[in-house]
């Protein structure tokens, strides 16, 4: 065995012996489960149901951030949130004219959509003028959105997207003092550790090559759509390319932040001692107090500081992956000097990556899409096995705690889209999974909850998910908003109960005990012993010193399940069960089924209809 192999297995075990001393902390004293419910701000409050591809926000109409009144915010806590993630807050690239207002005006040419990705940002320090009633006044407007959030008792998130830029970044407000990015860059080198982009020393940055039928703004005639964009020398692309004339389906409206990574990927910093791992935040920002970092991370730093300042309680970090996980450990324990407390969520795809952005990098929680997000998807579609699940879940029982579940967000596919299932009833075993197997917190997307299908043509957005693009109206959240009553008035039956499963479920979920605590697996043993129990069910047991429970789900879209669930003699034992009948109360309907013990082995009747699932507690 090569001693490079030996070493990255004996840092997973350390890393693995820390986390059981957490899991056995928390199993003393479960923590209570977050709940984040995204919002695509421009879209939320957005009542226009005129839907014209391409169309202007004078068409389509665009959501505020006084649309979060007090109404919407007390419903949405009542729906079982305690975070909210306002995504696109920061001021990004639009094609609305703000010019009036003394915003310069962003070339089409460089725009996808026409309202403009809110993953190219184009001054951190201010925020999208197209969400305030006064785009003059928009920062205070933001302001007051913060202080209205926290006072419904909830806490609020924005994005930082550490890996790119607008292409055509100002940072116009960017505090006296600071310098926005590559104001103070050398252009004529590819690289140097304290520029914050790549160059292309001697070439011009050209617009793609459009093919397949795409035109910025649909073919549209506007003034500055001219096929041109003035970057002299070209900057390296936010998804890496190196083109002058990237292509169509690259990042071509970013450019790429240096963090002091050289062309040939070899690093211009010191990197972090293997055992750091397991070291807290408070270290990690003493480490770097005395070393001299590139300039990109002093400024990213800033940037979160700044936000924090504001009262922002935490971050959701784009595509983290794409930046060494040495900046992480150096951001977040700044972040972290100043607010403990912050919630850092951060998007990583790579399962190999995940224990170093979490130890090293001082993340607090990843999105876990790779294993348990594609495997629940791969189980509604039909061809995936419940069997699957507890596996994925031992291989990430070290780290369970930090690795987050949602089944939407502004990437994903609807669950109602013909695309996904097409089917929204279909999500609902799946979201019980979700919020129940780990201790992880459990993320949804506005509209989720009332089986929004995400049909509309845009523009520039893909159907089967909610544009991010364009002015677009979201017909089922629409009727849900009724005219800003935020009171589900328009919604059909399906559509109240639907979201009546998903308040039941997410307010379970924040109150439980148990789902802070520990599990174990029935499933396997189901299996071998149990009639009628396959891999379209899936069952496991949750409990703290206050709370049992037993969660039984049904994955078929037509067909009842009935079978005598089996409760295994170890659990019975660490429950202190003897042989007789004790109560068990669904908490998701109210259903009440006897749990019979008979020599050491556990016995419940079970009648699931379709997508049916159990949450049941045993009554002391």
């Amino acid at each position: 065995m090569k001693k490079s192999h030996l070493c990255i297995i004996l840092v997973i075990l350390v890393y693995s012996v820390g986390c059981e001393e957490e899991l056995e902390q928390m199993q003393e004293s479960p923590k209570k489960k977050e709940v984040v419910y995204q919002v695509f701000t421009r879209l939320f409050g957005n009542t226009n149901t005129t839907n014209t591809p391409w169309g202007t926000l004078e068409e389509n109409g665009v959501g505020k951030f006084s649309d979060f009144s007090e109404e919407a915010l007390r419903e949405i806590k009542n729906l079982g949130v305690t975070y909210i993630w306002y995504t696109g807050v920061p001021h990004h690239d639009v094609i609305t004219d703000y010019t009036d207002f003394g915003i310069s005006q962003d070339d089409p040419d460089i725009v996808k959509g026409r309202a403009g990705s809110p993953y190219a940002v184009k001054d951190y320090y201010n925020v999208n003028p197209d969400l305030a009633e006064n785009p003059e006044e928009r920062l205070a407007e933001f302001k007051a959105l913060i202080r209205r959030t926290h006072q419904a008792d909830l806490k609020l998130l924005i994005d930082i997207v550490p890996n790119h830029v607008a292409r055509n970044y100002e940072g116009k407000t960017t505090p006296e003092g600071s310098a926005p990015f590559g104001a103070t860059d050398d252009t004529s080198v590819e690289y140097a550790r304290n520029n914050d982009f790549y160059y292309i020393p001697g070439q011009d940055f050209e617009v793609p090559d459009w093919r397949d039928g795409y035109q910025p703004l649909g073919g549209e005639n506007h003034p500055m759509l001219d096929g041109k964009f003035n970057e002299s020398p070209a900057k390296w692309t936010g998804n890496g390319s190196r083109l002058a004339k990237p292509d169509q389906n690259d990042w071509y409206e970013t450019v790429k932040i240096n963090y002091g990574v050289k062309p040939d990927g070899t690093y211009d910093f010191e990197t972090l001692p293997e055992d750091f791992g397991l070291r807290g935040f408070e270290e990690h920002h003493a480490f770097w107090s005395n070393k001299d970092v590139p300039g990109s991370w002093k400024k990213f730093k800033d940037i979160a500081l700044y936000w924090l300042d504001l009262g922002v309680d935490g971050f959701r970090f784009d595509m983290a992956e794409m930046v060494p996980v040495e900046f992480w450990s150096y951001m977040n324990s700044n972040i972290k000097m100043k607010n403990p407390d912050a919630f850092l969520l951060a998007e990583v795809y790579n399962p190999d990556l995940y224990r170093d952005y979490i130890f090293k990098g001082k993340m607090d929680y990843l999105y876990d899409k790779v294993e348990m997000y594609d495997s629940l998807k791969h189980i509604m579609q039909g061809h995936g096995w419940t069997d699957h699940l507890p596996v994925v879940k031992r291989g990430t029982q070290d780290i369970e705690h930090h690795l987050l579940h949602f089944l939407e967000n502004h990437d994903e596919q609807r669950i109602a889209s013909p695309a996904f299932v097409g089917d929204a009833k279909k999500g609902m075993p799946a979201m019980v999974v979700s919020a129940t197997m780990t201790t992880a917190p459990i993320m949804i997307y506005f509209g989720q909850e009332v089986g929004e299908p995400a049909a509309e043509d845009g523009g520039f957005g893909d159907p089967t998910r909610t544009s991010i693009f364009d002015y677009i109206g979201v017909p089922s959240h629409q009727r849900w908003v009724n005219d800003k009553k935020f009171d589900g008035g328009q919604l059909s039956e399906d559509e109240k109960s639907l979201r009546d499963f998903y308040k039941r479920l997410l307010n379970f979920t924040v109150a439980s005990d148990a789902l802070g605590g520990s599990y174990e697996d029935i499933h396997f043993y189901n299996k071998e012993r149990t009639e009628n129990y396959d891999h379209r069910v899936l069952s496991y047991v949750r409990w703290s010193g206050t709370e049992r429970l037993v969660i039984v789900s049904n994955f078929e879209a037509d067909r009842s399940r009935e079978f005598q669930l089996k409760i295994p003699p170890e659990i019975l034992a660490e429950w202190d069960l003897k042989n007789g009948t004790y109560s068990t109360v669904d908490m998701l309907y109210g259903s009440a089924l006897p749990l019979v013990v008979n020599d050491s082995v556990g016995q419940i009747d079970i009648d699931l209809k379709p997508l049916e699932s159990f949450i049941l507690k045993i009554e002391e």
